[in-house]
């Protein structure tokens, strides 16, 4: 009996849904989870896509391109904070070689100022009256009248020179505060390069191996070939040099032209302007420096260092430069060709200048 009551108040085992019954719950479950899904993800907005190959390589290119820009605007703020450096040095050596003036003549003055003390500078009618020599007294007053000229010239000259000196104070704070512009100027435009440069590394990394390789092959072909075609023209670099020499308008032309082919396959760096790397304005400015011209440094200011001429008119030599903001130089060896540094991770090359929207064109010499 008591067994019996026992098994009476077990609780009955629950037993899983089965056939319509469990679609009917897992239906409710779904709708369930469903609502709990909707209600925490309200007011949250979806996933961006993520960008196609394609679009991160037209980003790296902009990317590219806005760095050149920087580092032109890098180019000719560094030559102005170079001229501000030596304006300031200029200055500070001239107020010290004053300043040096001013002390001799402050000494000299001090010491005919002792001197006097020391004689005992007496009224001339007294010492007169007192001399036994009026012959010997009547010398030494012109002396003391001689003294008392220079002092006078002397005082007026170092007021002269206090006034100068500070002038040549003020030109050197103003020229100061200047140097200091130019310098944040350089950094502001270095951060923009950097920035840029490492924007493009990282959407460069979210590519596969073979989206990343298909790009290079693109850029590189957009650029005038890759690494094996600047082997292959450094190879034989001394024949085409020869006959570009040879075509060269001039002898200087030949020689730029010349420099040009021995630093191809060096490496692109921004800022650099040879002999172990070159950006695209350090390049020109460089082959041309080693034909005894110099040139500005920067691609906006190299474009109005010579007498502009047509594409139609082109010789080997002549500065082409590409884009709309003169953003970038190359130095024509004819043919259609030119040498030049394209960008990061591309060396000094020979390559179309149909590849880049073609802005002008000047002929140094």
């Amino acid at each position: 009996m008591a067994a019996h009551r026992k098994s009476a108040h077990r609780k009955p085992k629950q037993r899983p849904f089965t056939g319509p019954a469990a679609r009917t719950a897992a239906t409710l479950a779904l709708a369930g989870a469903a609502t709990a899904t909707s209600a925490t993800g309200a007011g949250a907005a979806p996933a961006e896509p993520a960008p196609t190959a394609a679009q991160v390589r037209a980003k790296v290119d902009r990317l590219y391109h806005d760095a050149e820009v920087a580092t032109e605007k890098y180019n000719g703020a560094k030559e102005k904070e170079a001229a501000a450096t030596k304006a300031v040095d200029t200055l500070a050596d001239e107020a010290a070689r004053r300043t040096d003036r001013l002390n001799t003549a402050r000494h000299t003055l001090g010491s005919m100022a002792t001197a006097q003390y020391r004689t005992g500078a007496l009224d001339p009618a007294v010492q007169l009256a007192l001399s036994s020599d009026p012959d010997t007294y009547l010398e030494r007053a012109a002396q003391l009248d001689r003294v008392g000229d220079r002092q006078t010239s002397l005082l007026t000259g170092i007021r002269r020179q206090l006034s100068g000196i500070a002038r040549v104070k003020a030109r050197a704070d103003r020229e100061t505060e200047a140097l200091a512009a130019r310098r944040a100027e350089l950094q502001e435009h270095r951060t923009a390069i950097t920035t840029k440069l490492a924007d493009a590394r990282k959407l460069l990394a979210t590519l596969t191996a073979d989206e990343r390789a298909a790009y290079e092959r693109a850029a590189d072909a957009a650029h005038g070939g890759g690494p094996a075609q600047a082997d292959r023209s450094a190879t034989h670099a001394d024949r085409s040099t020869a006959r570009a020499s040879v075509a060269a308008p001039n002898s200087r032309a030949g020689r730029a032209v010349a420099f040009a082919h021995g630093a191809i396959g060096k490496p692109y760096v921004w800022g650099a302007t040879g002999p172990n790397a070159f950006d695209c304005s350090g390049l020109t400015q460089a082959a041309w420096q080693a034909a005894g011209v110099s040139l500005p440094r920067t691609t906006y200011t190299q474009i109005n260092a010579g007498q502009r001429v047509s594409r139609s008119e082109l010789a080997p030599g002549d500065l082409v430069f590409f884009y709309s903001g003169i953003s970038h130089v190359g130095l024509y060896i004819g043919g259609g060709q030119m040498i030049h540094a394209p960008r990061p991770g591309a060396p000094v090359r020979i390559a179309p200048i149909d590849q880049m929207p073609f802005a002008g064109a000047t002929r140094v010499a």
